[in-house]
């Protein structure tokens, strides 16, 4: 197993929920990236989508989880990290990718407002159309997947656990 777990997926899935638990069974730290994007920046991730749109964000995005530099720690990346072709190449390199897989459906009743959340969104995108388009990213770029669908918190962290 490679030094960190770096937890992927949709809004809603539970990253750092999870993150925070795994990190505590493993004896690790625990890294919240939209967290470090904030403090990076001096802002909430809605204030930084405002001020500099969606594609600005998302270079940030890409430059602060690029530069992770950690060992033994749980990192939750934000759900639009797929997005940062270098910050994926770096946090594979620096640790093992869990996808956090949930249903549209199970997905779409745990969501609230969208756009308070901070979630990157494109003009007239909806959360399926989102949906659709991540899916095959977190796939792509994930060393584990572990659907969710029907588990609870404590039968998540389970699965993740034995997956590693």
């Amino acid at each position: 197993m490679k030094e960190n777990i770096v937890l992927i997926g949709m809004p809603g899935v539970g990253k750092s929920t999870l993150g925070v638990v795994l990190a505590k069974q493993l004896g690790y730290e625990f890294v919240d990236a939209d967290l470090l994007i904030q403090k990076r920046e001096n802002r909430l991730l809605k204030e930084i989508i405002a001020d500099e749109g969606v594609e600005g964000f998302m270079q940030i995005e890409n430059d602060v989880n690029a530069s992770i530099e950690t060992t033994k720690t749980v990192i939750a990346t934000g759900g639009s990290v797929i997005y940062g072709k270098e910050a994926m190449a770096h946090l594979q390199e620096i640790g093992t990718v869990v996808y956090l897989k949930l249903d549209y459906d199970t997905l779409d009743g745990r969501l609230g407002s969208l756009k308070g959340r901070g979630v990157v969104l494109k003009d007239g995108q909806d959360l399926r159309a989102l949906y659709e388009e991540r899916v095959p990213l977190y796939e792509k770029y994930a060393d584990v997947i572990v659907d969710e669908g029907g588990l609870d918190l404590e039968a998540t962290l389970e699965a993740v656990l034995e997956q590693l």
